[in-house]
């Protein structure tokens, strides 16, 4: 199970941390990734996405959880961001986050 949490309501330029947190699974197995879902638009990674380096992914594997840093945050970052395995075909609720201009 992915349980996805940090998302919430921010302006333009502000930054949050969210967390994906395993259980059941180890947060290394299964290349668990993050996505997300924008309002009228596809799935799509957030490594793929043209963020222009301002997310970083990180992972602490004593705390089973794979982190989302977003900094300078714009209201086309929002969506609902979840994690994601393929390999493993499992995902989270998500988490949502919206930026106000």
């Amino acid at each position: 199970q992915l349980v996805e949490s940090g998302g919430g309501m921010v302006h333009a330029g502000d930054s949050l941390q969210l967390s994906c947190t395993a259980s059941g699974l180890a947060i290394t197995n299964g290349n668990i990734r993050w996505a997300r879902k924008a309002p009228g638009k596809g799935p799509e990674y957030v490594s793929s996405a043209n963020t222009g380096g301002r997310f970083t992914t990180s992972r602490d594997s004593a705390k089973n959880t794979l982190y989302l840093s977003m900094n300078n945050l714009r209201p086309e970052d929002t969506a609902l961001y979840y994690c994601t395995s393929e390999s493993l075909g499992i995902s989270g609720q998500g988490t949502q986050v919206t930026v106000s201009s």
